[in-house]
């Protein structure tokens, strides 16, 4: 294979990665655009604020505060609970997925 032949592929490949939003390395993440790290870290802090939300309304409610209810409590209890098991159920699959790659034959 020549080098013309080499700049030209090399080329065709820059532009497929531009086209399916590929950055080459070294290049800084496009502000518009979410990191994966940033989402996950955001989704981990939404799922601990919604357990420290339940675990604040339980406490109200058993001091007897009047401005929480039963049914606030309850909703806010299960909302934390079902942020937590999607969480885990999340977890599970990455493990399963990185367990997945590194048993793959090479």
């Amino acid at each position: 294979m020549n080098t013309p032949a080499v700049d030209n592929l090399l080329a065709q490949m820059r532009v497929a990665a531009a086209a399916a939003g590929l950055r080459e390395p070294g290049q800084a993440a496009q502000p518009g655009k979410a990191d994966f790290s940033d989402v996950l870290k955001s989704s981990l802090d939404g799922v601990a604020q919604a357990q420290a939300r339940s675990e604040a309304m339980q406490k109200a409610f058993v001091l007897g505060d009047d401005r929480v209810s039963l049914s606030d409590t309850m909703i806010a209890m299960q909302k934390a609970s079902i942020n937590f098991q999607t969480t885990v159920q999340v977890r599970n699959k990455f493990i399963q997925a990185y367990n997945d790659i590194m048993n793959m034959q090479v």
